[in-house]
């Protein structure tokens, strides 16, 4: 984990995902209060935290488990006046320390995965209001018959990943009502995500130069991205905007 950290120091994107996608799912949310709680859970550095603080007015609390990387979010906050309305928590995702019904709205990309899409949803069921959104953005299979190389890659990586269908299901059984869903698009994995990832890959492999274990983990991140190239029309990220029902 220290080596895979290490890896995505200085990035902005821990995971697939965009600028334009983030704010599209905002746009799915039409009734938020004038400077709403909002709370970014595995928010990585804070690409999403910072979009959420300009465009609610609100306040956000941005929850990470890696102190560097939220180091580098409150850096970031402070350089584009948003200090006041950005606050770095450093916690475990699936324990992070707020009250019951805390927030307005709740936000998650590429993050939930690491608890489990369920119980992640059951977190932060937890902490919206009555009333209350959440965005959340899920790994999920595009096709009900994936390339057996993918099946493969993903039965090792993240045997829990469903189909779209199967998703909303689960949304729904957690007590959300969906409200809108779209599929990122294959930029917010080549460009946004990959491209600076492959470009940082160099880098690390020059860092950590005959260490077997930093050698493991810039392969298997470089295996990832070539799958991609590769089988990216079977698999994707669902953003699914939903209301606490």
């Amino acid at each position: 984990m220290a080596l895979l950290c290490a890896l995505f120091e200085g990035l902005d994107r821990l995971a697939p995902g965009s600028d334009a996608a983030t704010k599209r799912a905002l746009g799915l949310i039409d009734d938020l209060p004038s400077r709403p709680a909002v709370a970014d859970i595995g928010c990585g550095a804070g690409a999403a935290s910072l979009i959420l603080a300009e465009a609610t007015g609100g306040t956000v609390a941005a929850v990470d488990i890696h102190t560097p990387f939220l180091q580098r979010l409150a850096a970031r906050a402070a350089a584009r006046g948003l200090g006041g309305q950005v606050h770095a928590v450093a916690a475990d995702m699936a324990r992070p320390p707020f009250p019951d019904r805390a927030f307005d709205l709740i936000w998650s990309e590429g993050a939930l995965y690491s608890i489990g899409f369920e119980a992640g949803l059951g977190v932060l069921r937890r902490l919206a209001r009555p009333g209350g959104w959440i965005a959340v953005s899920e790994l999920t299979w595009l096709t009900d018959e994936p390339p057996t190389e993918a099946e493969r890659f993903m039965a090792g990586e993240y045997p829990a990943m469903t189909t779209v269908p199967r998703n909303l299901e689960i949304v729904r059984a957690a007590g959300f009502a969906p409200a809108g869903h779209f599929t990122l698009p294959g930029t917010a994995w080549t460009d946004d995500y990959y491209g600076p990832v492959r470009e940082r890959l160099v880098a690390f492999r020059a860092d950590h130069p005959n260490d077997a274990d930093a050698a493991a983990v810039a392969d298997a991140m470089q295996a990832e991205a070539d799958l991609y190239d590769r089988y990216g029309e079977s698999y994707g990220y669902l953003f699914v905007v939903a209301r606490a029902a």
